[in-house]
């Protein structure tokens, strides 16, 4: 794998936790106005914009994108971002519950995404690449990383050991009880070993943005293109990636809620469900699945285990054998008529960050019929399924905690 140390650009320690945010995708307008109010250095200036106009802005008004350039701009002539004087790599790492990961924040060749050396298990839509491509190209900046995993490599924890013996840069918590740390990797011969390690690493794999991973590749891409003076070692061959080992990520429950039963009552729908599945009721609690293919839900205030019955999926194929598939084909499709996930307001997805009892109180409400607790994909099972070209349905992954966005900014000139 073909990566790079950078000069970021990033606040100084006195003002990093005003500046870091949450990323851009997972808060709507509202919330990250609500977020940065009286914070004049917030993150969200830049990559949620719109928050600088009234109420009801379009966030894909031209006029939002130029906003977020003067503001980047603007952020580096008052002293709250600030560029590293020499090309170096960074360690990030992330603490929650006790456990902690550490990734190494790198510039990965955009060839390496668009030879398909680093391996996606989503399909991206044309609008979200879009928006993240206009944003790039206005800031001139990746101005917050994406996620990636690799296979754990022995040489790169080694290196972390030593880098995380010494003070970080940064050391905070943040608001939503997530520590962050950062450490600079400044050494000449700890840059080049890192260098190495990524070098015998034959792929990444997208844990968390694949819009944002597809926009910067192609910003790239484009400004190589249009470049006739392109020689191949233009700071805009690379965009920021943190990449973490594999085994000490977590993917976490990502749920649904569904809006009506297709016409049958709650009996009729446990009913129909005993044909394909071991129906169980647990109370008036949801429970969390204790395992693959089995499942939860809950309806008319009462909760239901679901254990599928053997030989109703493909156990060879490694898409079909997810439990995500498992319940769209044989209970969002068969029993409610739900076809594409993509496109079917009859459904609305809740990552298990939010917890089983935001699924109960949306049905408890009114506003849903149904919520269906799923069992957390793996990440054997993304690995195997990237690496066999296969593409996950929608909504299948949650990885927490989310990366800090602000920590570094990798500037594309």
């Amino acid at each position: 794998m073909l990566v790079k140390p950078f000069q970021g650009v990033r606040p100084p320690r006195e003002f990093v936790e005003e500046v870091a945010s949450r990323p851009y995708d997972v808060l709507s307008s509202e919330e990250a106005r609500e977020e940065a109010r009286g914070n004049e250095k917030s993150l969200y200036h830049i990559i949620k914009p719109e928050i600088d106009f009234p109420p009801g802005k379009d966030e894909h008004d031209p006029d939002v994108y130029d906003k977020a350039r003067e503001n980047f701009r603007m952020f580096q002539e008052n002293g709250w971002l600030v560029q590293d004087e020499r090309e170096i790599y960074y360690l990030y790492a992330q603490t929650r519950n006790g456990k902690t990961q550490y990734g190494w924040v790198v510039g990965v060749h955009v060839e390496e995404y668009m030879s398909g050396k680093v391996k996606k298990h989503e399909l991206t839509r044309h609008d979200k690449e879009e928006d993240r491509m206009k944003h790039v190209r206005v800031t001139n900046a990746n101005v917050e990383p994406v996620f990636f995993a690799y296979r754990y490599n022995e040489a790169l924890d080694e290196i972390a050991r030593e880098v995380t013996a010494r003070e970080p840069e940064y050391d905070f918590v943040s608001a939503d009880g997530v520590g962050h740390h950062l450490w600079l990797v400044s050494h000449d011969e700890e840059i080049q070993r890192v260098t190495r390690a990524f070098a015998a690493i034959p792929e990444l794999y997208i844990a968390d943005g694949h819009h944002r991973t597809a926009a910067a590749a192609l910003v790239g891409a484009e400004k190589a293109r249009n470049n006739p003076h392109h020689v191949g070692n233009e700071e805009y061959n690379y965009f920021m990636a943190v990449c973490f080992p594999d085994n000490q990520l977590t993917i976490i429950d990502y749920n649904r809620v569904l809006k009506d039963l297709n016409g049958m009552t709650p009996d009729e729908f446990i009913q129909k469900l005993e044909r394909d599945f071991v129906v169980k009721p647990t109370g008036s609690e949801l429970q969390r699945p204790t395992g693959r293919h089995n499942f939860s839900i809950y309806l008319d205030g009462r909760a239901f285990s679901l254990t599928l019955k053997p030989g109703l999926y493909e156990d060879d194929n490694p898409i079909n054998r997810l439990d995500v598939t498992i319940a769209s084909n044989l209970i969002l499709d068969e029993l409610l008529d739900i076809k594409d996930l993509r496109s079917d307001r009859r459904v609305d997805f809740v990552g298990g960050i939010r917890g089983l009892g935001a699924l109960e109180e949306r049905v408890d409400s009114g506003e849903m019929a149904l919520a269906l607790a799923l069992y957390p994909v793996s990440m054997e099972q993304l690995i195997e399924i990237a690496d066999t070209g296969n593409i996950m349905p929608p909504k299948t992954t949650w990885f927490e905690p989310k990366l800090r966005s602000g920590l570094v900014i990798h500037k594309l000139v």
